[in-house]
């Protein structure tokens, strides 16, 4: 097998998965006892929960005002939609990206830029399908408010699901941070939401397959640049408008 074969199936294990680890290879063991089929079904259900807490290692993109993606799956939806309350961040709708995983995609969670956490909120809720819109509003969530270094401000919204059942953050309010680290994992299915910063339109489209710590989300730079280039495109209020030169008649070369 082939060095890169080896690398894609070999890949780290998330320490939070270990002890779900145990415990299916201890029921496996039990079922073993009870009876052999049973203790098949057990390996494999210890293979996928093995696999299902994998922690690969990512490539993340450094250019400045870019935003990644925070995690693994498919953008769900995408569209303007009030920023969590919680957050203190205004009612003013904001371009939203919502990237919902199932229970085969890689679940650890990845920051989208660098920066400062400036603020942390937690909401018990309930526990509808992540993938539906309401979702954001009624079910369990992790909210995170980023200070990027590059001055602007975005949110990033762990969502927990019909099976998800627990969210993990390990950041602080404070603490600095990079795009591509990690910032927490939520446990069996859930969906992961960006609120992108005001005026910055998203790169990706529903459907579209999402690379935690990879996949450019949007590009703030780019936004910026429009801006600009805009403002020198419009005219002044003090230009006067040109007006239209008077057309000389042309003579017909048959006249007289």
């Amino acid at each position: 097998m082939s060095e890169s074969m080896l690398s894609t199936v070999l890949v780290p294990i998330n320490r939070a998965g270990w002890p779900f680890i145990a415990i299916f290879a201890t029921f496996t063991l039990a079922l073993f006892l009870v009876a052999e089929p049973l203790g098949w079904i057990g390996v494999v259900l210890t293979l996928w929960c093995t696999y299902f807490f994998r922690d690969p290692e990512r490539i993340t993109p450094t250019r400045e005002g870019l935003i990644i993606s925070p995690a693994d799956g498919v953008v769900q939806l995408v569209g303007p939609a009030p920023p969590p309350p919680e957050l203190e961040m205004g009612s003013k709708p904001l371009m939203r990206v919502c990237v919902f995983m199932n229970v085969f995609n890689v679940h650890v969670n990845r920051l989208p830029v660098d920066g400062t956490i400036a603020r942390l909120a937690y909401r018990p809720g309930r526990f509808f399908n992540a993938s539906l819109d309401k979702a954001s509003e009624h079910n369990e969530r992790q909210s995170i408010l980023v200070e990027a270094k590059e001055g602007f401000q975005l949110a990033v919204v762990q969502i927990a699901g019909l099976v998800a059942r627990r969210i993990i953050c390990t950041l602080k309010e404070g603490q600095n941070v990079t795009a591509g680290e990690r910032l927490g994992m939520i446990r069996f299915g859930s969906r992961v939401d960006v609120y992108l910063p005001e005026g910055v339109a998203p790169l990706v489209a529903v459907g579209q397959q999402s690379i935690a710590g990879e996949t450019v989300l949007a590009d703030v730079g780019a936004a910026k640049t429009k801006t600009r280039t805009a403002k020198r495109k419009a005219p002044s209020k003090d230009t006067p408008p040109v007006k239209n030169k008077a057309q000389t008649p042309v003579r017909s070369a048959t006249a007289d």
